[in-house]
């Protein structure tokens, strides 16, 4: 059930990266986080740990820009 949770997850955000405006991507990716991260940690409960990581890792893919700029920001904080 986890796996279809994080499917239907990238179909969620596949649609809103072709519906929404670059102004509005933002918000719909902190919803995104939001939603994932309860889902990173229902699929390490019901599966395993590596379930978890390749589910955490399909939601870097799709998430790749706001990762690159959080590396961004804590780089920038820690120099």
């Amino acid at each position: 059930m986890a796996l279809i949770a994080l499917c239907l997850w990238v179909v969620l955000a596949w649609v809103l990266q072709t519906v929404l405006t670059a102004r509005q991507s933002w918000p719909a990716a902190y919803g995104l986080i939001a939603c994932g991260l309860p889902l990173v940690a229902w699929l390490w409960l019901s599966m395993s740990a590596l379930w978890a990581l390749l589910g955490l890792g399909v939601m870097a893919l799709v998430l790749r820009w706001p990762l690159r700029y959080a590396v961004r920001w804590l780089k920038a904080r820690l120099t």
